[in-house]
């Protein structure tokens, strides 16, 4: 047997360890979070994890931009806040026939405006829920990226677009109920309150298939030469560019699925929280995204589910017992994932791990001496 069929079978056999390890993991937290935990949780901590899950899909995004892309971006609220609406919207509308949204006649509306019109389909509003947001991240990104504008000026650049699309929002009254925002628990889906506790056991169920879903779909992009190149434009968009790729339309499309990505998590975290407002396009709960990501370790997509649960989880908890000092708390966490951990939990993991002579397989740059494939060109290239 030749030294390329023995580095290659060892290659498929640490993948293939990887495959059955992370589907076992997935399987435990699928019956944990979807048949144990809705059985002992009560009604309203049910729903708080709900929302924590929700907010778990828009970390896989920016895990996606960020982690692998390099793209750091503090705008994400606009696509969430858009799939948001796009639900809310359909929801307001599960009226009897000629009736407007309540809100409407308080400004004078007589007719329900154009925008609102592809609302009065479930399936339409599903697909609009990821599409409207796909779309507006693409057109912005394109304008970013054809200029070559990368780093801290397209975190500034996707910012300034937030407080953009905020100030529109909240000015929109007649159109969207302005600073007010849209309701969804008193409304109604196929004939149920959306605030009963059976829809909303639905929503989280639907909540942990989704996010199940986005997982699988991150996982998937930031695997094979598709995920490499993520990881090249990341760490030398130049030597990108000069081996004949363009970075901007890949930039393009992994920030509008990004955006899509955010979008859905927004709808989801619309319905279980009760209300959608111009706020979820705060400044502050953008740059919280990032800090999910952060904490659990960026380029592990596990990290961002990981990091996003443990902050809200964590924040909640130190919000009941310290309602005058949690926030201190919250900013001495973060102080301390930037100054002591800098690759996140999954980074001490993966450095204690390490330590104790489990060096592991490390599929992004700069460690790429020790990743199997590259070990195997190596002894390819040795061999000639």
């Amino acid at each position: 047997m030749t030294t390329e069929v023995v580095a290659r079978n060892k290659v498929n056999r640490l993948a293939g360890r990887k495959l059955i390890t992370e589907g076992a993991i997935i399987l435990g937290c699928l019956l944990i979070f979807g048949v144990i935990l809705p059985l002992i949780l009560p009604d309203f901590r049910l729903r708080l994890l709900g929302r924590f899950l929700s907010l778990s899909i828009v970390a896989l995004g920016i895990d996606l931009i960020w982690g692998y892309t390099g793209l750091l971006s503090l705008g994400h609220g606009i696509f969430f806040a858009v799939g948001g609406y796009a639900l809310a919207m359909y929801l307001n509308l599960q009226l009897p026939a000629g009736q407007l949204p309540e809100f409407f006649t308080l400004y004078g509306v007589n007719s329900l405006p154009w925008i609102w019109q592809p609302f009065y389909s479930l399936p339409l509003t599903i697909v609009l829920i990821m599409v409207v947001p796909a779309i507006i991240a693409a057109v912005l990104g394109y304008l970013i990226f054809r200029n070559r504008i990368k780093g801290v000026y397209f975190s500034i650049l996707t910012q300034a677009a937030l407080l953009v699309f905020f100030n529109f929002f909240n000015g929109q009254q007649k159109l969207i109920n302005g600073t007010n925002g849209l309701k969804t628990d008193t409304q109604t889906i196929f004939g149920a309150v959306v605030s009963e506790k059976s829809v909303q056991v639905w929503f989280y169920l639907i909540t942990i298939a989704c996010l199940l879903l986005v997982y699988i779909l991150c996982r998937w992009l930031t695997t094979g030469r598709f995920g490499r190149l993520l990881v090249a434009i990341r760490d030398d968009e130049n030597r990108v560019r000069f081996s004949g790729y363009d970075p901007t339309w890949f930039k393009v499309l992994v920030f509008s699925i990004s955006g899509a990505i955010a979008g859905l998590a927004g709808a989801l975290y619309t319905v279980q929280t009760g209300i959608i407002t111009p706020n979820a396009m705060d400044v502050a709960f953008s740059i919280e995204m990032v800090i999910w990501v952060a904490v659990g370790g960026r380029a592990t997509l596990v990290g961002a589910i990981l990091g996003t649960l443990l902050v809200s989880i964590a924040r909640t908890g130190l919000s009941e017992q310290f309602p005058e000092f949690w926030l201190f708390f919250q900013g001495a966490l973060f102080l301390i994932v930037v100054t002591v951990l800098p690759d996140g939990i999954l980074g001490l993991v993966k450095q204690l791990g390490n330590i104790f002579g489990n060096k592991g397989t490390v599929a992004t740059y700069p460690s790429l001496e020790t990743d199997p494939e590259i070990q195997q060109e190596k002894e390819e290239l040795g061999n000639k």
